[in-house]
């Protein structure tokens, strides 16, 4: 393991703050360099199943209950099974669309199991995996991509906010929850000290609203981690054409320390996820942590990866499998059984039948609710439009009529 940590320059922050903030310790993975090289990251658990140790993240795994670690390997199956029937689902016309995850398991899970329940997950649209860690019903995520909602669950419930198809935006959103968490603070030191995540891919970190809310997010020492899961691939363009440097390097320029992960090693994502939310919400200001992960599928369903990428690559990526290293970790370590992932296995097609069950309950969309909530009172715009709508709809039923009639006179 390499150095994985990037500098922690400081700004403006008082030597107060700064006597306060975590140590670096002596771990290869947190040392305070200057830069970070392509191939460092904190790994905790490699691909074949070894433990490896670190100075500041091991003691976030070594007192886990075995309980615990099953469970990582539970949600890991389950998500992917999850997300095996969602796409089956949209081949077979149930689904506008859907995004998969195969293959980022282990970064979702790990960095959602280390919230706590009062923190605040900001998703893009493929945290499958931490929206299961935040309690929702999975069948509910289908409900934006059936086309019958534009989210599909209340985020006060669990602390998980809608999905958002606007590349990048849900970080600065982050960062202004994150600033409220702190204004609260400070007007009653008695609330509970709370931390967001802000989910967003390599693609993303292209965006001018990643740059905006790390400024930001420094500026006031919001409560923010910005979590990036690195697949490699942003739709068709690999990484090496969207950034010459990891992208864990660039946290200097903000001032804010920055770590790479092993993003298929669930254990090293929990510990240093666990650790950035503590260095957060002790009033430490933002971290940025790189997972670096792979997009074994296709960018979403309307997506060929064939078209642009090798096999080869593929076939690399699926031997660093995150379940098929933790399981080779169980079984090593007699902590689990067959009869174990046995269960997995019957929990995830339990899960797919009573999500295929739920969304082949859910109806049609109704689009004319879309026009119904424009404004808050009538309004001869959106009159004329659904008029339109409604014509436009009209015209197919009336195309099956005239084809019907045509092909029973042509029997």
């Amino acid at each position: 393991m390499g150095t994985a940590q990037q500098a922690d320059t400081g700004n403006s922050r008082t030597s107060a703050q700064a006597s306060t903030r975590p140590q670096a310790g002596t771990s290869a993975g947190v040392l305070r360099a200057a830069t970070v090289g392509p191939d460092e990251a904190v790994q905790l658990l490699d691909e074949h199943g070894a433990i490896h140790h670190d100075a500041t993240f091991s003691p976030y795994i070594e007192k886990l209950d075995p309980e615990v670690v099953r469970g990582f390997y539970r949600d890991m199956a389950i998500v992917r099974r999850f997300d095996t029937e969602a796409t089956a689902l949209q081949r077979q016309g149930e689904l506008a669309l859907w995004v998969p995850v195969i293959g980022q398991e282990a970064a979702q899970i790990g960095s959602g199991r280390a919230m706590n329940k009062a923190d605040y997950a900001f998703p893009t649209y493929r945290e499958h995996g931490v929206a299961l860690t935040r309690g929702l019903d999975l069948a509910d995520l289908l409900k934006l991509f059936r086309g019958i909602s534009n989210g599909g669950w209340d985020p006060r419930e669990t602390n998980f906010h809608l999905y958002t198809l606007v590349l990048a935006a849900q970080t600065l959103h982050a960062v202004g929850y994150a600033m409220g968490i702190s204004r609260d603070l400070a007007a009653d030191p008695t609330t509970e000290p709370a931390a967001v995540v802000a989910y967003f891919g390599d693609g993303s970190s292209s965006e001018g609203d990643v740059h905006e809310s790390m400024v930001f997010a420094a500026s006031y020492d919001a409560p923010v981690v910005f979590f990036c899961q690195n697949n490699n691939w942003a739709i068709s363009v690999p990484f090496e054409v969207q950034s010459k440097v990891p992208l864990v390097n660039r946290a200097a320029g903000y001032g804010i320390p920055g770590v790479r992960v092993d993003g298929n090693d669930v254990l090293a994502v929990y510990a240093v996820t666990r650790w950035a939310l503590e260095h957060a919400r002790d009033g430490h200001g933002p971290v940025f942590i790189e997972a670096s992960t792979y997009r074994v599928g296709a960018h979403t369903t309307a997506d060929d990866p064939t078209k642009y990428r090798m096999s080869a690559e593929e076939e690399l990526w699926k031997t660093r499998d995150p379940l098929d290293r933790l399981e080779t970790y169980l079984r090593a370590a007699g902590l689990a059984d067959e009869a174990f992932f046995e269960q997995v296995t019957n929990d995830g097609d339990e899960l797919a039948a009573h999500v295929r069950r739920a969304t082949l309950a859910m109806g049609g969309a109704d689009i004319r609710q879309k026009f119904a909530t424009v404004y808050a009172q009538a309004h001869p715009l959106v009159a004329e439009e659904l008029a339109w709508f409604e014509n436009y709809e009209a015209s197919f039923a009336e195309e099956n009529t005239e084809n019907s009639q045509t092909q029973g006179g042509a029997a």
